[in-house]
């Protein structure tokens, strides 16, 4: 059993922790803490990409469920929306990581961004989208539309990652029709099941750093504890509001990703 922290500076490790502790905060308000906590890891001596993206998704278990949990205690997301959706993002999250192993993720990051600012233009000159829950279906299409999100961005999350809460909640709000608090709830309990997912394909297929993987994970929960509990104090325009500075950061991480990408090329 490797625990990735023979060789660790102190330093290196605080900067895991407090990784943790805002990438926690940030997925459980609108995801996306992947910007923070993936960079974080690969800045260990020696650690290898498969090494990240596994301590990475066993860091981000923690967290999930944490602010899954809280979130079922305090805002009561339907449930009969959100477990279809977390049993097929599961499915999907596994084959995107196989995927993953043999695609480079620079195939799909153009398409990425160009969808992420589409989405940021879209709720910023929406101000009302998401504040109240006006569903758009019932019955079979509705739990047909969640299935089809739950997959695809399930997929999403396996083979590149950064951003599935963000995708999850405005997907939610958009094609489903709920308010940001709504959508964000169930959104922890489909990150929950890819992040699972993910984590099955990549603990036989890459050494997981399991002592790094504890402490990330503690770090996440208590962010994710913190960020779920304000999340639904706050409500709605709170939550739109730090969507929208999360999928910015995105757009601006992913870009640079791009650009270097194609001057090297």
């Amino acid at each position: 059993m490797v625990s990735g922290l023979e060789e660790i500076q102190l330093a290196t490790i605080l900067l895991v922790v407090v990784a943790g502790l805002a990438a926690g905060w940030i997925d459980a308000v609108v995801g996306g803490g992947g910007l923070l906590q993936l960079p974080a890891l690969l800045l260990i001596p020696g650690i290898t990409p498969v090494q990240a993206l596994a301590t990475n998704k066993m860091g981000s278990i923690f967290g999930t469920t944490t602010s899954a949990v809280t979130y079922y205690r305090r805002a009561h997301p339907d449930l009969k929306t959100a477990l279809p959706m977390a049993a097929v993002a599961l499915l999907g999250s596994f084959g995107g990581a196989a995927l993953a192993v043999s695609l480079p993720s620079s195939l799909f990051k153009p398409i990425i961004v160009v969808a992420l600012i589409a989405v940021a233009i879209f709720t910023a000159l929406r101000p009302t989208v998401g504040e109240l829950t006006k569903l758009r279906h019932t019955g079979r299409r509705h739990y047909g539309t969640a299935i089809g999100i739950g997959l695809a961005i399930g997929f999403y999350d396996g083979l590149i990652g950064p951003g599935t809460g963000s995708f999850l909640i405005i997907a939610m709000v958009t094609f489903l029709g709920y308010n940001f608090l709504a959508a964000s709830a169930k959104a922890k309990i489909v990150n929950m099941a890819t992040n699972l997912g993910a984590l099955a394909f990549f603990l036989p297929n890459g050494a997981l750093l399991w002592g790094v993987g504890l402490i990330l994970g503690i770090a996440n929960m208590v962010g994710g504890y913190v960020g779920a509990r304000m999340a639904v104090k706050q409500g709605s325009k709170f939550i739109r509001i730090v969507f929208l500075v999360v999928v910015g950061a995105l757009i601006c991480k992913l870009g640079y990703d791009v650009w270097v990408e194609n001057v090297r090329g």
